[in-house]
């Protein structure tokens, strides 16, 4: 049996203004509906992205089962111009394999529906677009706007609060088929609650700091999304590195190295001792970090 299922809010007719001041520091996910997103939502359909695609070349994800997995890399890279498109998408639709589509930079896509840029924007004028059809999106340490162009998404979220429940390895989770978990061998996942909602053509979903959400995508028929990220964190939170906002804060990244050298150090002491000191630090950790200000 999985978690308590919890809806997505879903609000129409949100304005910039109303969703800054009043929703946005919530820091909770938020499906806005009725946003203009102008005539990509008909434009963009199968035929047209073949043919502004042209000869680009793109590079995919493809795996012989229906969920793949990040951890064993059950998958192979595979490159295919973007004209061929509908062949991909034909295959897909019968079943015969599951698709991943890299981030591509969207102005060298399709340069934004083959108009021009877009004067107005959501959050700030420094939005990066960022084109993706089927399956689940890297993981970043941005805010994120998951829009949904055409098609439809079934999302399903999972709270930073119930990490403990996810049986993570690294920054993903070892629960591969959340609708019908090997409950013997990760029973702890019947405690995570789930925070679902549909997608259709037009919805927009907020995301906060999606690296700590973590999700389950599954595309109900093909469509285009596109990913809007941004960094609302002062700029000296983030690896100056890090192009596309796939590392940890870099405090985040210090601690889990101090974390790491205390483990070792906890190493040197027999089994007894380590395991008493180990619960004292997790407590101590809970004690001084742990947030009472979230669900």
């Amino acid at each position: 049996m999985a978690g308590r299922r919890i809806p997505v809010p879903r609000l129409e007719g949100v304005s910039q203004e109303q969703f800054m001041e009043q929703l946005y520091p919530q820091r909770k996910p938020l499906v806005l509906e009725g946003i203009d997103l102008g005539a990509c939502t008909s434009k963009w359909t199968v035929d047209y992205l073949s043919q502004v695609g042209g000869r680009k070349e793109v590079k995919i994800h493809v795996a012989a089962v229906a969920q793949m997995d990040f951890i064993s890399k059950n998958f192979v890279y595979r490159y295919f111009l973007l004209r061929n498109i509908g062949q991909v998408v034909a295959m897909f639709v019968q079943g015969f394999f599951c698709v991943y589509f890299r981030t591509l930079p969207f102005d060298k896509l399709v340069q934004r529906a083959a108009e021009e840029k877009h004067r107005e924007f959501f959050i700030s004028e420094d939005e990066k677009y960022y084109l993706r059809s089927l399956g689940e999106d890297p993981r970043k340490v941005m805010d994120n706007f998951l829009i949904q162009v055409t098609g439809k998404k079934r999302v399903v979220l999972f709270s930073p609060r119930d990490a403990q429940y996810l049986y993570l390895s690294g920054t993903k989770s070892e629960v591969l088929n959340i609708d019908n978990p090997d409950l013997a061998k990760y029973p702890l996942f019947s405690k995570a609650r789930w925070y679902e909602c549909s997608l259709k053509a037009g919805d927009v979903l907020f995301i906060p700091g999606k690296t700590l959400w973590f999700h389950n995508v599954i595309s109900e028929e093909f469509g285009v999304g596109v990913n809007v990220f941004w960094k609302h964190l002062p700029s000296e939170c983030y690896d100056k590195t890090d192009t596309y906002g796939n590392k940890d804060p870099t405090a985040a990244s210090r601690a889990a190295q101090i974390l790491d050298r205390a483990l070792k150090t906890l190493a040197e002491l027999p089994e007894e001792y380590r395991d008493f000191y180990a619960r004292r630090m997790v407590l101590h950790i809970q004690d001084k970090a742990y947030s009472k200000n979230f669900e």
